[in-house]
């Protein structure tokens, strides 16, 4: 193996195993990383055995990883009575709390989603349980992009070694 093979290899696995902590982690872009990972393996192979259609599929799923945590977050919000108030104060809560840190992060969505519900005179009990819907969506958001993460890898391997 040349030693630009290997030194592709070794960045490729760093960057896979980076993006894969990514996706359960806040303010580390998991599934680019993830795709850069896996591409950068295939680019050690030559590409001899991952092509342009495996390399295609790769990044729909990575991109289907945002979708995924999007809509997982909406739909927790829904799901717990929340409004469409609520709905976009989680996303703009979001938003906000990538610039406070991880804590920031956390809280930003549940917090946006309570400040969404109680403009609409709801009280604070359904403001709550609206917020608590958006932890919920993030929960089973980041549970998602995880098992998408672990597929790619898996597909990657699966073409790799067939």
């Amino acid at each position: 193996m040349a030693d630009q093979s290997i030194t592709l290899w070794i960045i490729g696995a760093v960057l896979t195993f980076t993006g894969l902590a990514g996706l359960l982690l806040p303010l580390v872009p998991g599934a680019p990383l993830l795709f850069l990972g896996l591409l950068l393996g295939a680019w050690a192979e030559g590409f001899r055995y991952i092509g342009v259609w495996s390399l295609l599929l790769l990044a729909g799923m990575a991109a289907l990883t945002y979708v995924v945590e999007f809509a997982a977050s909406i739909l927790g919000v829904k799901k717990y009575g929340g409004s469409r108030r609520a709905m976009a104060g989680a996303a703009l809560g979001g938003v906000a709390g990538m610039f406070l840190g991880i804590p920031g992060i956390l809280l930003g969505p549940f917090v946006g989603a309570v400040i969404g519900e109680l403009s609409l005179q709801r009280s604070l009990d359904e403001a709550s349980r609206a917020g608590f819907g958006t932890v919920v969506g993030l929960a089973i958001g980041v549970a998602g992009k995880l098992a998408i993460g672990i597929a790619m890898i898996g597909i990657f391997l699966l073409i790799r070694l067939t």
